[in-house]
């Protein structure tokens, strides 16, 4: 998942910044953060004192990565108070200029109206020390969430609404941008970047509201802001909701089935909330979460039937009721997002998101939904008879219901196969994957990637640090932090790429990445045993962060996957999952922790038999999730009007999946991707994108996986296109740079063994 919520000249929510050179690394004064707390307000009267002299406060240290170490929760304010304060009195004097483009030595002297530097470059310049501090805020949020750290936000975010609001409906600069556009001297001697920069912030711009008439823009303000609070209410109730659920279980015979990495996880839980701290794996007590790395393994090998229903249900109604209901908030966003749509002349937001995305319109996205629908929904329907019949020759009394799913389905698994997920775990320790991960990256792109923990300040011990360089020319060229377990306590779930630092020229700076996962944290002495989901998302992970890092675009509003059409975005994410399948990357990596042992040879089989297990019930649900956001934020939905927004859920389970939601199904609740991230009428990229990935990697696949000399020629290839040009020309030119057509969706169909022949055979 990319987090990154916009990605042009106006930047109206989080967004990474930051002030770097290659030099800065060598600079060993940092230590790294001992401090594993949640950002509380801990400060004593002195500290505060000192605070309040903004020279010391670590968020305006803006010439190095931020201090972490040092970042208060009572620093938030008046360092972005001090940055909005700035930005308001640059903002001011620039509108002066644009209004009168011959005054003021900025111009210099040259006679023309405006030029590229003075506007583009020049804003870009203005929204650095905002754009770095409010950048950490959001960071901070998603990783060491805390009581202190929300108020802070809360209480700030109006005001840094508000000054991008007054920036996105400034006339002066509209006027400025289009007339870079309708200037022919000015266009004709912009490259193709600058040229998309320009088309691209004034686009923004008019989705901003500057042609509303100002009473109507008033309301806009009002509708934006409130959209905006919604979502982070959106957020924190997810949050809280989940870390309140807390499952003890006392009885061995309760645990029954579950593996001991995961008996051991629900022990350190247990010992986490408690002065004892006296249970063990093997006598508990255990306690469960609705946090993945300890919710997902009970579903799946937890005998007793009761606590998996329990846990299911508990699960599917997060964030459903009392205090942290998010009904309310889902429908009064979509109602904000209709009529701020409407205010602009779209007939939905869909329309409105589609806008700026490489589909043409709600029609054509559905038809993809549709089309992939028809190809899966027939293996989904095979899937479930199978497993249904499975189940019940292995005892199940009664109908297959939804808790049991995740557990026969590994039964199932384990029987075809001949393998438990299990004992895949001893193979991928985290140390040793990520050396594989990084082999590979340096085998097709030609980087090395080296540990450079301590060099830079992070926010919790577990979080490492790397640079990269280029192989050929031995150039420092990014770097990134690596957050990768699960802290259900102050962290939010999922996996996403972030950025620290953007790529820019013009404010000299060069990429640096948040990389984030929610993985399995090491228990006892034992390093992090993944599971081999959590692989793949290590590398699609990674994949968005090399779009960021290998950018060669130097203008900061286009480096990397800025500007990048949404329904692109997780092309290089979900390419890099294709590797874990392939056998040469697998074993640079798959070695038992303690003997050092290759994976079996044998195991390995049975892990690329098993890639497509269940593929139609995988593809099925993800499109479902597609349509549903499609669904609400199009004009097929009307939230002003009688149906709920769970009725749609409902209707629309009847075409995408084989089993129904339960009546009290409360997904939506929890939907963060479309009402607390930046997926709102776009869920369906990941199809969207993912035709074009698994093209890419198809591309591989003609050259020939075991042609070593094939495989790093089509990887640069890779690298100097897709990765490279970032949102500085359009993604169909850009693939079509790298495969030489566009994409086909047969490569997608194969590889998810959904393709059927005219005989009717996979």
């Amino acid at each position: 998942m990319y987090r990154i919520k916009t990605s042009s000249l106006l930047r109206s929510s989080y967004y990474g910044a930051g002030a770097i050179t290659a030099s800065f690394f060598s600079n060993n004064n940092y230590k790294r953060n001992a401090n594993c707390q949640p950002l509380r307000s801990t400060a004593t009267d002195a500290e505060i004192k000192q605070i309040e002299d903004i020279s010391t406060n670590p968020l305006m240290k803006k010439g190095s990565l931020p201090l972490f170490a040092e970042i208060k929760s009572e620093h938030i304010l008046p360092a972005v108070q001090e940055d909005l304060k700035a930005l308001k009195n640059n903002f001011q004097d620039f509108e002066a200029i644009l209004l009168n483009p011959q005054m003021g030595e900025a111009w210099g002297q040259r006679r023309v109206e405006y030029d590229y530097p003075s506007v583009v470059e020049k804003l870009e310049q203005m929204q650095f020390p905002l754009s770095y501090s409010w950048g950490v805020v959001g960071h901070l949020m998603g990783v060491k969430n805390s009581d202190d750290l929300r108020k802070a936000h809360d209480t700030i975010q109006p005001s840094v609404i508000e000054v991008h609001q007054k920036m996105g409906q400034s006339q002066a600069l509209f006027n400025a941008m289009t007339a870079l556009k309708k200037r022919n001297s000015i266009w004709q001697d912009l490259d193709e970047t600058q040229k998309r920069i320009v088309n691209s912030a004034i686009r923004q711009m008019e989705s901003s509201g500057v042609g509303l008439k100002p009473e109507l823009r008033e309301k806009f303000n009002k509708l934006q802001l409130e959209a905006a609070e919604l979502s982070t209410k959106f957020s924190n109730n997810v949050l809280d909701s989940t870390k309140l659920f807390k499952l003890e279980l006392t009885d061995p015979a309760d645990v029954a089935g579950l593996p001991l990495s995961a008996k051991a996880l629900a022990a350190q839980t247990a010992n986490a909330s408690s002065e004892a701290k006296t249970a063990t794996a093997e006598n508990g007590p255990w306690v469960i979460t609705l946090d993945m790395p300890s919710y997902l393994p009970a579903m799946q090998h937890l005998k007793s039937r009761e606590i998996r229903e329990k846990l299911y249900r508990a699960y599917v109604t997060r964030a459903s009721s009392g205090e942290h209901d998010n009904a309310p908030i889902i429908q009064r966003t979509l109602q904000i997002k209709a009529e701020m749509a409407a205010m602009l002349g779209y007939k939905s937001f869909a329309e409105k998101s589609l806008s700026s995305k490489m589909a043409p319109s709600v029609e054509s996205v559905l038809e993809l939904i549709n089309m992939l629908q028809a190809k899966s929904l027939p293996a989904a329907q095979r899937e479930l008879k199978e497993l249904t019949e499975f189940a019940q020759s292995k005892g199940l009394v009664g109908p297959l219901q939804l808790w049991d799913v995740p557990y026969w389905s590994e039964r199932l698994r384990e029987d075809l196969y001949q393998y438990e997920e299990e004992e895949l775990r001893a193979y991928f320790p985290l140390p040793t994957v990520l050396q594989g991960l990084f082999s590979l990256a340096n085998r097709l792109f030609g980087i090395t990637i080296e540990a450079a923990d301590g060099q830079v300040q992070v926010w919790h011990p577990d979080v490492r640090f790397f640079n990269i360089k280029d192989d050929k020319t031995g150039e420092y060229i990014a770097s990134f932090f690596l957050d990768p377990y699960s802290r259900p306590a102050d962290k939010r779930g999922g996996a996403w790429m972030d950025v620290c630092v953007g790529k820019s020229k013009v404010m000299q700076r060069l990429p640096v990445a948040y990389l984030t996962c929610n993985g399995s944290p090491p228990v006892g002495e034992q390093p992090s045993l993944m599971t081999f989901r959590e692989v793949e998302t290590l590398f699609h992970e990674f994949g968005h962060g090399l779009q960021h890092m290998l950018t060669r675009v130097e203008h900061g509003d286009a480096a990397g996957i800025n500007n990048v059409e949404w329904d692109a975005v997780e092309l290089p994410s979900q390419f890099m999952e294709n590797w874990c399948y392939d056998k040469p990357t697998l074993y640079g990596f798959a070695k038992h922790f303690e003997t050092g042992q290759p994976l079996p040879d044998e195991l390995f089989e049975k892990i690329k038999a098993a890639k497509n297990f269940q593929a139609g019930l995988a593809m099925l649900r993800q499109l479902f999730f597609g349509s549903m956001d499609m669904r609400l934020h199009s004009d097929l939905y009307d939230p002003f009007g009688k149906q709920t927004p769970f009725e749609v859920q409902h209707e629309l389970a009847k075409q995408f999946t084989v089993i129904p939601p339960l009546p009290e199904d409360r997904f939506l609740c929890s939907f963060g991707h479309i009402f607390a991230g930046g997926y709102s009428a776009g869920y369906y990229s990941y199809k969207w994108a993912e035709v074009m990935s698994a093209d890419a990697f198809a591309a591989f696949e003609d050259a020939g996986l075991d042609d070593e000399t094939a495989v790093q020629s089509t990887g640069r290839r890779f690298r100097e296109t897709v990765l490279a040009m970032g949102g500085g020309r359009h993604p169909s030119d850009v693939f079509r740079d790298f495969r030489g057509r566009d994409p086909s969706p047969e490569a997608l169909l194969r590889h998810s063994g959904l393709l059927v022949d005219a005989a009717g055979k996979q």
